[in-house]
């Protein structure tokens, strides 16, 4: 076989239709880099049977497909045909009709290839089949590429032996045998998976068989509980209807029992009714006996209460006269208390009159008192706010000492640092021989600097000694007045009582005794003590 033709349309570069003779002899493709030339190698190897990607210079194989340029669209197609000279009959028996073929591989973007023979659609396998037995392929050594050169010579003697299988055209056979041997390994595989399924299947059909003689022991079960129910049921329907007929014969035992009794209750019933006509003459005689015990019943009721009633008069009469005689006693020594009485209030308002002479001068004392008290508390309380304005201003200045205090530390400290700095320039200026009039004169500084601090915190401390004595001078003032306040206090209250004392004279001279002497007659000891009582 020979190839003849190659076409190409939409494949790579080749975007139009475009054809490829191959005459007898060579034939050269001669054109600058990136016109297409290995395009076609790669369309020859494509149609061939090709599947890597990669072998084909792309990602995957919708790359082959021509992807588009900036005045041409993409496609959604490509296809190559290639053309064998098949007049000398070594193509396969399948193929060997024909004095040409025409191996066509089709591709569309997504959809994967398609191959077809003469028109008729085959499989890639039967397409590496042809050209094998032809001695080429896609994997051919016969198409030589970059670097197959040195491959070949470099190649181990395996890579060999296949080129020389190839040169004499077993290759075919080899492709053959290859795909026997896998379909022998696929059919021992599928044997052992099949041995794997039997003796699962038995596996399960001995489960199937012990639940096949389970279920048919529990339809025999069934069977028998079904035919015991049965019979249990027709022994139970046979004892029902042997109560039934007990029950009906006991029902007519009953009928004639009622019957019976319907006769006696006729005879009882005539019998109460002649019992009810002279019912009424019994209940007017048990009406009068009923009646006549009542009456009796009341009359000693009657008897048994004015008994008692006689009793308690006589009890409570006894008890009166003692009582009468305790008040008696008792009005006696009222009379006495009330005669003792009288004597005191006459001796108190004889007092009373006594000091009512001297009230006047008793309140004006009281009054000029609380005067000099309140006049003193008025005193005290101007003393404690000018020791309050005082500490507040001692306070203040105590702040303002301690924020001078501060100042001063902190311009210490920078007076220190500067008298460092200072005897560090001394040395420095020492070491550059400086005049002793400059160093006099940063020595009379540090020393007048320091004289200062020294004042400032004597000063500092002259303010702290006099806050604490202004503070101390605050707690004595703070006494002396709690002291005061309590002196106004027992002034208002001697004031309060003072005035309280000469009220009630002044009640007693507007009300004098009305009663000089009390005389008790007989019969009325009990009502007077009572109110005495309750006066005195």
């Amino acid at each position: 076989m020979h190839f003849t033709k190659l076409r190409l349309s939409g494949f790579k570069s080749f975007v139009d239709p475009t054809e490829l003779l191959i005459e007898p002899g060579v034939t050269g493709i001669v054109g600058p880099n990136g016109c297409g030339k290995s395009n076609l190698v790669e369309a020859l190897r494509w149609v061939m049977g090709e599947t890597s990607a990669k072998r084909m210079r792309g990602t995957e194989m919708d790359d082959v497909i021509f992807g588009g340029s900036a005045t041409r669209p993409a496609r959604n197609l490509a296809e190559v045909a290639l053309t064998l000279d098949n007049s000398d009959r070594t193509a396969p028996a399948m193929f060997n009709g024909h004095d040409t073929l025409e191996v066509v591989r089709r591709i569309e973007r997504g959809s994967g290839s398609t191959y077809r023979i003469n028109g008729k659609e085959v499989r890639a396998r039967d397409v590496q089949l042809l050209f094998a037995d032809a001695a080429t392929g896609a994997h051919s050594t016969a198409l030589v590429s970059q670097g197959r050169i040195g491959a070949l010579i470099n190649a181990k003697p395996t890579d060999r032996r296949a080129l020389l299988e190839e040169a004499a055209g077993i290759t075919g056979l080899h492709s053959r045998r290859h795909e026997a041997e896998l379909r022998l390994r696929a059919a021992e595989t599928n044997l052992e998976r099949l041995d794997d399924v039997i003796a699962t299947l038995e596996t399960q059909l001995q489960g199937l068989r012990k639940q096949a003689r389970q279920a048919a022991r529990y339809r025999r079960v069934a069977e028998q509980i079904r035919r015991h129910e049965a019979i249990g049921l027709h022994l139970e329907a046979a004892a029902i209807q042997a109560r039934l007929n007990e029950a009906r014969a006991r029902l007519v035992e009953a009928e004639r029992r009622v019957a019976e009794c319907t006769e006696a209750a006729a005879a009882r019933a005539t019998e109460q009714a002649e019992a009810s006509a002279a019912l009424p003459a019994l209940r007017q005689a048990e009406a009068e006996a009923a009646a006549a015990l009542q009456r009796l019943l009341v009359d000693r009721d009657n008897l048994a209460r004015e008994e008692a009633q006689a009793a308690a008069a006589r009890a409570q009469a006894e008890q009166r006269l003692a009582q009468l005689h305790g008040d008696l006693q008792r009005a006696r020594a009222l009379a006495e208390d009330a005669q003792a009485a009288i004597a005191r209030l006459n001796r108190e308002r004889a007092e009373l009159e006594q000091a009512e002479a001297g009230q006047a001068d008793a309140l004006a004392a009281a009054h000029a008192a609380r005067a000099r008290a309140q006049d003193a508390v008025t005193g005290h309380e101007e003393a404690v706010h000018r020791l309050a304005e005082q500490v507040a201003a001692q306070e203040a200045r105590a702040a303002a000492l301690h924020r001078r205090i501060e100042e001063l530390s902190q311009r210490r400290a920078r007076l220190r640092a500067q008298a460092a700095d200072i005897a560090r320039q001394r040395e420095e200026m020492a070491a550059k021989q400086v005049d002793d009039d400059t160093l006099d004169a940063a020595a009379q500084e540090v020393a007048a600097a320091e004289a200062d601090l020294e004042r400032r915190r004597a000063a500092a401390e002259e303010a702290e000694a006099a806050l604490v004595k202004a503070r101390t001078e605050e707690a004595a003032t703070r006494e002396a007045l709690q002291e005061a306040e309590a002196r106004r206090a027992k002034l208002d209250a001697e004031v309060a009582a003072l005035s309280a004392l000469f009220e009630p004279a002044e009640e007693a001279r507007r009300w004098p005794p009305l009663v000089d002497a009390v005389t008790v007659e007989p019969g009325y000891e009990t009502a007077l003590g009572a109110a005495l009582g309750d006066d005195i």
